[in-house]
């Protein structure tokens, strides 16, 4: 896979080597995950806010097999390599990389993020915060943009077509 931001890839198979260089580097790591199928400005928001909380924002993207799993045959609309590629062209993100679980349990069992975030609707109490929290780190929630997702905006195109 070949992006034009590159250095901000890293691969699953190169993630523990990664981690282990920016804790040599004493920085602190927050994670985001999510599809991120067509980016929108509440994407932009979630990212942004997360980027704040630590030295280094890592996000991580469901791969295309995940996402047909979990929402539906029908999606992705954007495939893995260009989400990536939008990801990673944001001045907030320091690394993309993806995972092929239907959730981000083992990856974060490699990242062990200082801060892991979601959106407020899964909560504190979200599937990630044991895994997290095991390894100290903490669960920070973020206030959604109101009728803005993904399945709105597909909604929204079918209504007008």
């Amino acid at each position: 896979m070949k992006l034009i931001n590159q250095e901000k890839l890293i691969l699953p198979i190169d993630l523990a080597d990664k981690i282990i260089q920016i804790r040599k580097e004493k920085k602190t790591i927050t994670t985001l995950n999510g599809s991120f199928d067509l980016l929108h400005a509440g994407h932009l928001q979630i990212i942004h806010e997360a980027s704040t909380l630590a030295d280094c924002l890592i996000v991580a993207l469901n791969s295309d097999a995940s996402i047909k799993k979990y929402k539906s045959p029908l999606r992705p609309i954007i495939p893995l390599e260009h989400r990536l590629e939008m990801v990673a062209a944001l001045q907030w993100v320091n690394f993309v990389t993806y995972f092929e679980e239907t959730n981000p349990i083992m990856l974060l069992k490699v990242i062990q993020p200082n801060i892991h975030v979601n959106g407020a609707e899964y909560g504190e109490k979200c599937i990630e915060a044991p895994i997290v929290e095991k390894n100290g780190g903490k669960i920070h929630s973020v206030s959604l943009k109101p009728n803005l997702s993904t399945s709105e905006i597909i909604e929204k195109i079918k209504s007008i077509i």
